[in-house]
């Protein structure tokens, strides 16, 4: 792997035999640490300049210290500075090629959208009992998931079959700027062949579907490569409060990715067949020319109708078993659903190829219906989902759980708002580059004109809440300026060193806004995508045109919402695209986005099959194996010891194992967003009554946090439920001013270096030492360690 490369790591050893170093480990117990965001090395994490990899390949592998296993290092046996039988073995799991790799993982933030509304599947509110209002919860959401598959496909045809084929290969002006595009144009070429429009059409309908089939292809691949491990086996079913993570089936769903992968490769398709068929149709209905090309298309109109509700059945119906590794497959059905929508897109293209005399490019193809449609079936989509959520979280209230369960329709329709960002996006820079500033083309459909006039005015409302919470941060930290001051009483004060650790406080807490955030982003998007539906339906023009009638205040806000919209649209993709390919170039800009990113990719893909790969399926298998194995094999103790999202993954991997490893295994968790993120926006997996049950099952549990830790916090387990598992906030810095032991300023960590505190080595001692002191001891280990 990247890291296991650097020097330092030797990533091959031989270590077919550890008799030598198991015993030792048993009774000293093992911790096995995982990382968080952004990825580290296991030279960093272990604290050693030589790790030698024990088990793993080149995308995730288990480290030690070289020193820890004498095969490979020469029989040295451990380092000199640390005697032999002093703190447990430790070991590092390194994940970061799962989420960062090489720059080409960049493409993935192309399909944010996607990515998004599959988040929204799982911030369904917490119930008693899934029951028919969690499954529709699900189903609205999978359909969601559908309507922005159409709406890329859509926005693609817009691309190549309307401004490129259709609008300016028919303008002579516009073909000649572009040479490329000669022989699609009848002037340019003389009426060559395929200067009809119905085959123009056809050849451009090749782009999206090249497109569609990439994202099946990058989705079939993603999930072999990643999703497809097998869960460690186990007949454990959960308790009722403990959360969905512990059945045996969550981690491995492969029957709903493969049904959902072949019903949104069949949805582009029958997208482009229709985007070719239409408009064809609608010229042999008009012509008059021979009278059985009006029947045949209003045939393949009805076949391709008939084939979209297949489509949306099997979107529709249920396909994740949790209950057990979902291992079948529904071949027949996986077969002829893209093959059935790719023999009616070759029907579509024959039936466009055929010469029709006397036909003529003007205007623009019939595109507001299909993106106003979407539009709208987005709208009732989420409101419904409102809804729905809203019910299930008054059955069963948690005052912890963000916007009050409607944090997963709020997400939804970002998600809808950022897929008709990118169409839109793509669309208006395609037209401006194919017409320049001549206005030869008529451009893009009106409805995409009305969204991109929205975005002003939410960014403008956005701004303004922003500005509130700056206010508010910068009160809170002249107030925490004084809490600051108390904590070090005796010390000659540094106002400079006092404000500096109280903005860092005030400024941790803007995490906590975050749900205020996108509660009022997304009821202004929800209000103005209202607005701009009816819009451009009543009005049928461009909002400039629209108020050029009225006075002369709306005519200039119109024309200034138009305008700055469309090179806003335009310049946030450049710069998305832009600053996604540096966010895996650049460690710094992969940390800025590296929390959001890494909780994106956590869940499986349960409702959108294109949504990048799910690197849990690989991390919380591979945790689970090591732990298992390891505590079955030797009966020692064990401590998962998880930093950042590292403390998601060892909380899923400990909800995966068997009672009786549980009780071997302790939990140390430090900067975790376990509750402070997960408990709040995924609140029916992981609210307080799955981490209180969690508690209950596991060996013990102790976390530590920081006031200046924008990401992790407390774990707020319900009052009696055994030990504490929080500990008192760490300071930060670890001294104020210059003392004996610091004679140098200490730095304000933040989110980093826990395991650098003192307390961090004394509680997992203490967890070692919690972990059933009266278990016999332990047995060597007849092979691997």
């Amino acid at each position: 792997m990247e890291h296991a490369r650097e020097r330092g790591t030797d990533p091959r050893p031989d270590l077919t035999n550890l008799r030598n170093v198991t015993a030792p480990a048993a009774e000293r117990g093992l911790e096995l640490l995982v990382h968080g965001v952004g990825g580290t090395t296991p030279e960093k994490m272990l604290g050693a300049p030589r790790t030698v990899r024990v088990t793993g390949d080149e995308t995730a592998a288990v480290f030690r210290r070289a020193e820890d296993v004498p095969e490979a290092a020469g029989g040295a046996g451990p380092a000199l500075d640390e005697p032999p039988g002093r703190g447990p073995v430790r070991e590092a799991y390194v994940w970061c090629n799962l989420t960062s790799g090489n720059g080409t993982r960049a493409l993935w933030l192309l399909l944010l959208p996607f990515m998004v509304v599959n988040l929204a599947h799982w911030m369904r509110p917490a119930a008693e009992r899934p029951g028919p209002p969690a499954r529709l919860y699900g189903l609205l959401v999978r359909l969601a998931a559908l309507t922005l598959t159409v709406l890329l496909v859509a926005a693609a045809c817009e691309v190549a079959l309307d401004l490129v084929a259709w609008q300016c290969a028919g303008a002579p002006a516009c073909a000649g700027r572009h040479t490329w595009l000669a022989f699609l144009s009848p002037a340019l070429s003389d009426g060559g062949w395929w200067s009809e429009p119905g085959r123009r059409l056809a050849l451009a309908a090749l782009a999206p579907t090249l497109l569609t089939a990439l994202l099946w292809y990058l989705s079939h691949r993603t999930w072999s490569a990643y999703e497809s491990h097998q869960p460690l086996t186990s007949t454990a079913e959960p308790g009722p409060d403990e959360s969905a993570l512990a059945r045996p089936g969550f981690w491995y769903g492969r029957r709903l990715g493969a049904r959902l992968r072949a019903a949104h490769t069949a949805a582009g398709l029958l997208t482009v067949a229709a985007a070719v068929t239409l408009p064809t149709a609608r010229f042999d209905h008009r012509s008059g020319g021979p009278p059985l090309l009006p029947v045949l298309g209003v045939l393949l109109g009805v076949a391709l109708l008939v084939w979209a509700c297949a489509v949306v059945a099997v979107v529709c119906r249920r396909g994740r078993s949790e209950h057990r590794p979902d291992q079948s497959l529904d071949r027949r059905l996986l077969r002829a659903l893209p093959l059935g929508a790719l023999t009616l897109l070759l029907l579509a293209v024959a039936y466009a190829g055929r010469s029709r005399p006397g036909w003529r490019s003007a205007g623009r193809l019939p595109g507001d219906p299909l993106f106003g449609a979407i539009m709208l079936a987005q709208g009732i989509l989420v409101v419904a989902l409102a809804v729905v959520a809203h019910g299930l979280y008054r059955r069963l209230p948690d005052p912890r759980a963000a916007m009050r369960g409607l944090g997963g329709p709020a997400v939804a329709l970002i998600a809808c708002a950022l897929g008709a960002v990118a169409s839109g996006g793509v669309a208006q820079r395609v037209a401006d580059w194919l017409d320049g500033t001549r206005a030869s083309l008529p451009g893009p459909p009106v409805t995409l004109v009305w969204q991109a006039s929205a975005i002003p005015p939410v960014l403008a409302v956005l701004l303004v809440l922003i500005a509130v919470l700056a206010r508010r941060t910068a009160r809170l930290a002249r107030a925490e300026r004084r809490k600051v001051r108390a904590e070090h009483p005796g010390e000659p004060e540094d106002p400079t060193r006092t404000r500096r650790i109280a903005h860092v406080r005030a400024t941790a807490t803007l995490t906590d806004h975050v749900p205020l955030l996108v509660a009022v982003g997304s009821a202004t998007t929800l209000s103005l995508g209202a607005g701009a539906f009816v819009g451009a339906v009543a009005t049928g023009r461009a909002p400039a045109h629209a108020a050029r009638d009225a006075g002369d205040t709306v005519r200039i806000a119109a024309e200034i919402c138009q305008h700055l919209g469309s090179w806003l649209i335009g310049v946030g993709f450049l710069l998305f695209v832009t600053w996604g390919r540096r966010a895996y170039k650049d460690a710094s800009a992969r940390r800025t986005i590296g929390i959001l990113w890494d909780v994106g990719t956590f869940w499986p893909r349960a409702a959108h099959p294109f949504a990048p790969p799910c690197y849990a399926e690989r991390a919380v298998p591979d945790l689970t194996w090591r732990t298992a194995t390891w505590t079955e094999r030797t009966g020692g103790r064990l401590v998962l010891s998880g930093h950042s999202q590292g403390s998601v993954l060892v909380a899923a991997a400990a909800w995966q194992l068997t009672p009786a490893v549980r009780e071997r295994v302790a939990l140390l968790t430090y900067g975790s967003p376990l509750e402070r993120l997960y408990g709040r926006w995924f609140p029916a997996h992981f609210g307080p009554a799955a981490l209180a049950a969690l508690h209950r099952d596991i060996g013990c549990w102790r976390n530590l946090h920081r006031r200046t830790d924008p990401i992790g916090g407390p774990v707020r387990l319900p009052a009696g439920h055994g030990p504490e598992v929080d500990h008192a906030p760490l300071p930060d810095p670890r001294a104020y001013g210059r003392t004996p032991e610091h004679p140098l300023p200490a730095p304000i960590l933040g989110h980093s270096d826990y395991q650098e505190d003192p307390v961090f080595t004394r509680e997992r001692d203490r967890l070692l030492a919690r972990l059933h002191p009266d278990l016999p001891a332990p047995r060597p280990e007849p092979g691997q360690g």
